[in-house]
């Protein structure tokens, strides 16, 4: 899962900037792998509404044709399916190995992306 925010540096919960945004501002920020419920809820927090999350998911056949194979213990971990039930995201992106269709589905994501800069 991905954040893609828009606007000022954000806050931490206590109200203090986060080092790593701290004194810093773009129009638009991509975060990759936000793995957790409360990596997704501090930037809504911080950011507000102009929050996007965006979900890339993949059948597990075409995982599996990439050379992914299920670790226990790894791969049924919070850190790997803690978004899983998630459901609230802005944007679900289907990667399944189709690269026109993954155009057709980037396209829109992009623009709006563009539209903030």
């Amino acid at each position: 899962m991905s954040a893609l925010s828009c606007g000022s540096p954000a806050l931490s919960r206590s109200s203090l900037p986060r080092k790593v945004v701290e004194g810093v501002a773009q129009p638009v920020w991509l975060v990759s792998d936000t793995r957790r419920v409360s990596d997704v809820q501090w930037f809504r927090e911080a950011y507000g509404a102009v929050t996007q999350t965006v979900r890339v998911v993949a059948s597990e056949q075409a995982r599996q044709q990439r050379g992914w194979a299920f670790t226990p213990g790894v791969d049924d971990g919070e850190s790997e399916c803690g978004l899983d039930a998630f459901g609230a995201f802005d944007w679900v992106i289907e990667n399944d190995g189709d690269g026109q269709r993954l155009e057709e589905q980037l396209e829109p994501l992009l623009e709006f992306a563009r539209s903030r800069l």
